[in-house]
């Protein structure tokens, strides 16, 4: 009896419940989104990309059951009643079917046995992001600036020694000779055969019919002795190709006021947009630059330590910081190449000569060169700074602004700058 072996090639390998977690999911999918929402609200920047637990209530997972219960008449000894005599009608035992003790109390309705499973980074990161797509994403390198890489493309006849591989070349060989010395093998086979008959037989004609047969043989002989050990026919060199990869590489833009009138309350508003913006950009692009540019009466560029957290006083200059940006990308990151993305967060106060001259660098300089651009007021007054953007808000489509003035607001404003047409907010 031979004994089988089975190899399971399945797409879940080890995992077999893979595919009754992904239908756990999809049942449960707005307790698991509301669950991401609170965890967005209570995250730092570098706990965004994690996972997160969720509980979901144990009245959510019941299913509908059929149950037997025990009809009719039935008589039972009860061990060790001294209270009960036949007749009495026994109460129910508090606290619901079963008379067992459940866990204490729970003002919000959920008791300590509801469900928790945990959401792995992926999952999470699903979730975040899910009903969202990039406005105009049209990746600038895909036909422009291709990179080249070296991909294996089988074997071929020529090629440099270097390439030259050995056991396929020396595999060729053996069959090519095999396949042309075939044929007369067997007939070098059936003459030795022969030979040996004769040489049993004693007629007149044997010796004549001996020497043709060893003559046969020694010709035979020669020529499978002269088909040749290797030919160049057999040799086989390592091929490789060179192939097109798209580049799909972007930059971020983060440019936020530090002036004295934005404190770290909104800074860390600015902070959330950003940290959900580059997480957003990180699931369609390999590569991501960011490019932190903070800004008073003066711009510069910065690392993210003294972007979050160093301070400043003083008035505000919000032309400064675009035309340090059109710099910057004049000078690294050419739009031929890259695909520019820039996000601001200001508290709206600006000095008011400048305002106009802010709306005229997005309109001529910044946006014909940005895949996007969001700006995001995380102070409630309307000052003349969202009046300017407000203007080119209406006629330019990658252009966006918002408002958010509390936490909680931050994700729902980037859902909405960033949802799929079609897709509830």
């Amino acid at each position: 009896m031979s004994l089988q072996q089975i190899i399971d090639r399945r797409l879940s390998g080890k995992n077999k419940s893979i595919g009754n977690r992904e239908r756990f999911l999809r049942r449960h999918k707005e307790q698991i989104r509301d669950a991401v929402k609170r965890a967005v609200d209570g995250r730092g920047i570098r706990d965004m990309e994690r996972g997160e637990d969720v509980h979901i209530p144990k009245k959510d997972l019941s299913e509908p059951i059929f149950g037997h219960g025990d009809g009719g008449i039935r008589e039972v000894v009860r061990p060790g009643n001294q209270e009960y005599v036949k007749g009495d009608r026994i109460a129910k035992p508090k606290g619901g079917q079963g008379g067992g003790g459940g866990g204490e109390a729970s003002d919000s309705g959920e008791g300590e046995d509801d469900f928790v499973f945990h959401l792995s980074k992926e999952e999470f990161m699903q979730v975040f992001f899910e009903d969202l797509a990039l406005p105009n994403l049209a990746r600038t390198t895909l036909a422009d600036t291709p990179e080249w890489r070296s991909q294996r493309a089988g074997f071929v006849s020529d090629g440099t020694p270097t390439n030259l591989h050995v056991v396929r070349s020396m595999r060729g060989a053996l069959g090519r000779r095999i396949a042309l010395g075939m044929d007369k093998r067997r007939e070098l086979h059936e003459l030795e055969t022969r030979e040996q008959e004769l040489l049993k037989e004693d007629r007149p004609e044997t010796a004549r019919l001996l020497a043709e047969t060893r003559e046969r043989i020694l010709h035979l002989r020669e020529r499978i002795n002269a088909i040749p050990f290797l030919d160049p026919i057999d040799l086989r060199f390592r091929s490789r190709v060179r192939i097109p990869v798209p580049t799909t590489r972007a930059v971020m833009f983060c440019l936020m006021d530090v002036s004295g009138s934005m404190d770290e309350s909104r800074k860390d508003l600015a902070k959330r947009f950003f940290i959900l913006l580059y997480l957003f950009l990180t699931r369609h692009y390999e590569k991501i630059d960011v490019v932190f540019i903070r800004h008073h009466t003066q711009a510069q560029e910065v690392d993210e330590q003294n972007f979050f957290h160093a301070t400043e006083t003083g008035g505000t200059v919000v032309s400064s910081a675009l035309v340090l940006m059109e710099q910057i990308i004049r000078e690294r990151y050419s739009p031929a190449e890259w695909n520019i993305y820039g996000a601001q967060a200001s508290d709206g106060d600006n000095w008011h000569h400048d305002s106009g001259r802010c709306r005229e660098l997005l309109a001529d300089k910044l946006l014909p060169l940005c895949r996007y651009f969001a700006y995001v007021q995380v102070a409630e007054p309307e000052q003349n700074l969202w009046d300017e953007y407000r203007k080119l808000a209406e006629d330019v489509p990658h252009f966006a602004m918002r408002k958010a003035v509390e936490a909680s607001e931050i994700y729902p404003v980037f859902r909405e700058l960033f949802k799929k047409e079609g897709a509830a907010s």
